[in-house]
């Protein structure tokens, strides 16, 4: 008998003036001990069947139909006074973002020990107890000084350590993840799924880890359920589906991933179209509008869920395994001219740390430390590292958002960072910025004509009408209807809102986009679409592009060129296949080794490889070489001195004492 077992699920939604059915007769089981994937693109059900699970739906929606059995006991019937007992004591919930799931105003020992004193009673000093021992269990570092800490005091990787903590505390039978990892860095990222892993099988729990990226289920689950327009679309053991996928739903998420030796100039494949609106009766399979294989029997007939063995799928034309990438025929390089566009020369931005009523400086954040590259006249140049490492303030600080400290930017020849340049309306205009979350970074009170625009207006190109002309073509560019103009950003989905985004950067037609996490929130088939019109639009415009991401498939897939950053300094730098096919420094080849592989034996095969520990604090980094702290050939030696920058041939160069290859002037000896 299986840990959790739904069968024949529905549930809706009612709406003002229509009834949504975002999930229709599904089907799971989740054995103790096991993992089981729940993947699909946004709006396919997959997060509304968790908080179905946990009867934490809104109070518009409801459980229509089927049955939630867990450990023998129907969920679904139970009252809420007893639904409420078997939260976080039989099952618990690992939502998305920790930092909207933590109270600011309390304390983190209070908070993870909330389980116990609802459930058994406990003393508030029983409560912190056990709050420490489920701290250390998930590894959170100096568990006793985090107790009296609050969520806003710790990074995002431990806030998720303490959301996996408060769902462990009472001990449960079965955790919903629901991407759990989603906004984290790939080191982090690995982390946590390593320690999911573990204490599943330390704890003999059940899992069930709700993702829209296949790279994460290959190496972590058990089995995988692909789910689409709220319904099952496939199902089977993590190995024989990866080997062996029928649907071509599951084929197209898979190939609309950029992998790690993906040639940047072979064009990704993405999923045309949107999921179907379930508020409308749907006639035929789900996917149909979508599918290269359809017919009119797959328009007109939905087809079953045929089950051989242990493999399940719906489709009357099931594909042939995972597929291969797609060959357009288009060349989506971008020819650069070999001129300098952008020269940074031992930039420095130091912010400073202030407390008290008088507010003196007692520390400072040195976010860059004597930073310096080169960005050519066509080239897409790649900023990658964890978090806090200094990427972004970078970014801000080439588009004029910010002034160094120190050092010098240099934009076509002009210097553009000192403290009193007065840059030009012309200058402006050929630096843009494309933000890392396109919502907030959208006016809500304006439409999507006024805010494409509004760089127009504050240039003073052009009449009213041509204007509006400009925008219905620059939306047409992006791959929006023109009658989109119309309409608000929260009318938009996340895919849409980035496009909006894109468009407004460009419609000046600037020199240089600083792209700051283009795609980190998108679904894999939304994030291809939305990196094939980047690339199209770099070769028909003549852009050059700063890509700042954590994602290291995605800024290999677009960079020529590629800086690898630390705690403010780059310790790597060189062309995309010099850096990311044959690193020199520790801390690339960790990044390398944490990223999720869609192929489940070559993930399993590096779980711990990755980078361990947290980035030390940036007011007060380590001495000497600033990775030794967390590099596992560390020696005396780079405590002592901060490594150069040394040649390892053409333009690749790495900061290290004990690099993964010999460098130029060894080799020549």
């Amino acid at each position: 008998m299986p840990l959790l077992d739904i069968s024949n699920l529905g549930i809706e939604f009612k709406m003002r003036d229509r009834v949504v059915n975002a999930v229709q007769d599904f089907s799971l089981t989740v054995d103790a001990g096991e993992c089981v994937g729940l993947v699909g693109e946004s709006g396919c059900g997959k997060t509304t069947t968790g908080l179905g699970v946990m009867r934490l739906l809104p109070s518009n929606g409801r459980v229509a139909n089927g049955r939630v059995v867990l450990d023998g006991v129907d969920l679904t019937s139970l009252s809420d006074g007893d639904m409420q007992d078997q939260r976080g004591r039989s099952v618990a919930l690992i939502p998305q973002d920790p930092m909207s799931s933590l109270n600011p105003t309390t304390k983190i020992g209070r908070q993870v020990g909330e389980g116990m004193r609802i459930h058994f009673g406990v003393s508030e000093r029983e409560a912190r107890k056990r709050a420490l021992e489920v701290l250390e269990m998930v590894e959170v570092p100096q568990p006793a000084e985090r107790l009296d800490q609050y969520p806003f005091e710790l990074s995002g990787g431990l806030r998720q350590r303490v959301i996996i903590a408060m769902g462990l505390v009472c001990n449960p039978k079965l955790l919903i993840a629901d991407e759990p990892t989603t906004a984290l860095d790939v080191t982090i990222q690995a982390q946590i799924l390593d320690l999911l892993d573990r204490l599943r099988t330390e704890l003999n729990m059940g899992v069930l880890l709700i993702t829209h990226d296949l790279g994460v289920i290959a190496g972590r689950a058990n089995r995988v359920v692909v789910m689409y327009g709220g319904k099952k679309a496939e199902e089977a053991p993590v190995d024989e589906l990866f080997a062996d996928m029928r649907h071509p739903y599951s084929q197209a998420l898979l190939a609309s991933m950029p992998v790690m030796g993906q040639t940047a100039h072979q064009r990704l494949r993405s999923i045309a179209g949107l999921p179907p609106d379930l508020s409308r009766p749907i006639v035929g399979c789900r996917f149909a509008a979508r599918c290269a294989f359809a017919t009119d029997q797959c328009r007109q007939q939905e087809p079953d869920f045929v089950v051989n063995g242990d493999h399940g799928f719906a489709c009357f034309h099931p594909v042939d395994g995972p597929g291969q990438p797609i060959e357009t025929g288009d060349d989506v390089r971008n020819e650069t001219t070999g001129e300098s566009l952008v020269t940074v020369e031992n930039l420095v931005k130091r912010f400073p740390v202030k407390k008290g009523l008088l507010r003196r400086e007692v520390g400072a954040v040195n976010a860059t430390s004597d930073v310096s590259f080169v960005i050519r006249d066509g080239e897409t140049f790649g900023l990658v590292g964890e978090s806090g490492c200094g990427k972004t303030t970078i970014g801000r600080m080439l588009v004029g958002l910010e002034t160094p400290t120190a050092g010098t930017i240099r934009f076509q020849g002009d210097v553009v960072s000192a403290r009193k340049y007065k840059p030009t309306l012309e200058q402006h205009r050929n630096r843009q910025m494309m933000f890392q979350d396109p919502y907030s970074s959208l006016n809500p009170r304006m439409t999507v004509r006024d805010i494409v625009a509004e760089p127009l207006e504050i240039h003073h190109e052009g009449t009213r009408q041509s204007r509006r002309e400009r925008v219905s073509e620059m939306l047409s560019i992006v791959g929006l209807d023109p009658s989109a103009a119309d309409r608000y950003p929260h009318e938009f989905s996340g895919g849409q809102r980035q496009r909006i985004g894109l468009a407004r950067a460009i419609i000046l037609r600037p020199k240089l986009v600083i792209a700051d996490e283009p795609v980190s929130a998108l679904d894999v088939s939304i994030q291809a679409q939305i990196l094939n019109l980047m690339k199209d639009l770099q070769k028909d415009y003549g852009l050059s592009y700063v890509i700042i991401s954590h994602d290291l498939s995605v800024v290999h897939y677009m960079a020529d060129t590629i800086a690898v950053m630390y705690l403010g300094r780059i310790v790597e730098i060189g062309r995309a296949d010099d850096v990311f096919l044959s690193p020199v420094h520790p801390y690339t080849r960790g990044l390398l080794d944490a990223v999720p592989v869609p192929v489940p034996e070559i993930a399993r095969a590096r779980r711990g490889q990755q980078v361990r520990g947290e980035l030390p604090s940036p007011i007060n980094p380590p001495s000497g070489c600033r990775f030794r702290t967390r590099c596992p050939y560390a020696q005396d030696v780079c405590a002592n001195e901060t490594p150069e920058m040394t040649s390892f041939g053409g333009d690749h160069f790495a900061a290290c004492h004990f690099p993964l290859s010999t460098p130029v002037s060894l080799r020549t000896a």
